[in-house]
């Protein structure tokens, strides 16, 4: 299957729109692999993903991804200029307008003076008002439409770049205290102003009676881990999995009160390639979207078959789904049996107990 933004973005240097030197350098943020970036295979390519099944394929393609680039403390970056100094800089923009703007205004920062700053959205996740804030932000050199996506490129001066809205955008996604200082948060992530509806009901229906080792599959910045860690005065250990880095970090930063006297692990990983163990119980609001706004069942029944795997025989799983998600079956298949102890507001809540091998 291939990736028509991904397609799109590269047409371009593809068609000549666009020419590189040989060997240009290359930074690609929000990278993503798919067969098409064999047109950036002259050129020294550097990917930057926080996202860990985007990150795992492009490793596994044999590309070099750093999470953030520029925020490492290695001396060797901190003393080499020229690290920050590309040829190229193409972008994925993210649907969230605070975030996608401060990952423009990284672009232009990190783009070498004339270099190309190259970015593509998909026309129903706001091509045109990306344009728009490229274009306002650095000016425009051309642009193209294919696949109902956008690819507009541009020529970066670093002296005729808008300073107000670079310096205003440059913050727009970074961390700050929501919900009256009670945890810290950024844009860009799941709920990230807010405790979302779902993980509400859950929080609801977690006993106090959980206890030893536990797991938060999907813990976004923490909500749900510290809403145990509250209640649970038997629970020793949270192990805290979570695909977006970015959320990770925060997760962390939200719970360090517990560090002292719980034994706090986060895991930036992908929950569908599965989990260690064993563990006591699982918690989790399993995400069902990635790209794109079309439900993705098959992510929360993945989480259900790696906490089938990670829970010890008699461990429980707690989850919290939309009503029309079908994972019934799927927890029939690996427990056995579940209830569904709450159904309210357009969601549920189950709960399973592993009584076997899986």
């Amino acid at each position: 299957m291939t990736d028509p933004v991904l397609e799109t973005l590269l047409m371009p240097l593809v068609q000549g729109n666009i020419d590189l030197a040989d060997n240009a350098r290359v930074l690609f943020l929000r990278a993503r692999h798919d067969g098409a970036l064999k047109a950036l295979s002259s050129h020294d390519v550097v990917c930057e993903q926080s996202f860990a099944p985007d990150r795992d394929s492009l490793k596994t393609a044999g590309y070099q991804v750093e999470a953030e680039f520029g925020c490492q403390t290695s001396e060797d970056q901190a003393s080499d200029a020229k690290s920050m100094d590309f040829d190229l800089v193409m972008m994925l923009p993210p649907r969230q307008k605070q975030e996608a703007r401060a990952l423009m205004a990284r672009a232009v920062s990190l783009v070498k003076n004339g270099g190309i700053v190259l970015a593509c959205t998909a026309n129903t996740e706001g091509a045109k008002a990306h344009e728009s804030d490229l274009k306002n932000l650095a000016g425009l050199s051309g642009n193209l439409s294919k696949n109902k996506c956008r690819v507009y490129w541009t020529a970066v001066q670093k002296d005729a770049l808008n300073a107000s809205l670079l310096d205003e955008w440059k913050l727009l996604d970074a961390p700050r205290p929501i919900l009256e200082g009670a945890f810290v948060s950024r844009p860009g992530i799941f709920a990230w102003d807010r405790v979302d509806v779902a993980s509400k009901l859950l929080a609801a229906h977690i006993p106090q009676t959980l206890a030893g080792r536990g797991a938060d599959l999907g813990c976004g910045f923490g909500y749900l881990s510290r809403v145990v860690l509250e209640r649970c005065p038997k629970v020793i250990a949270m192990d805290l999995y979570e695909a977006e880095k970015r959320a990770l970090d925060l997760a962390r930063e939200n719970l360090q009160a517990f560090s002292h006297s719980k034994s706090l692990t986060g895991i930036w990983s992908d929950v569908t390639r599965g989990i260690e163990g064993p563990y006591d119980f699982i918690v989790s609001n399993p995400p069902f979207h990635q790209t794109g706004k079309a439900d993705r069942s098959d992510i929360g029944q993945a989480f259900i078959r790696s906490a089938a795997r990670g829970l010890r025989t008699g461990g429980q799983l707690f989850m919290v789904a939309n009503r029309h998600l079908p994972y019934e079956d799927t927890l029939k298949d690996v427990f056995g049996v579940f209830d569904m102890i709450a159904d309210e507001g357009g969601y549920k809540v189950l709960k399973a107990i592993k009584r076997k091998v899986v």
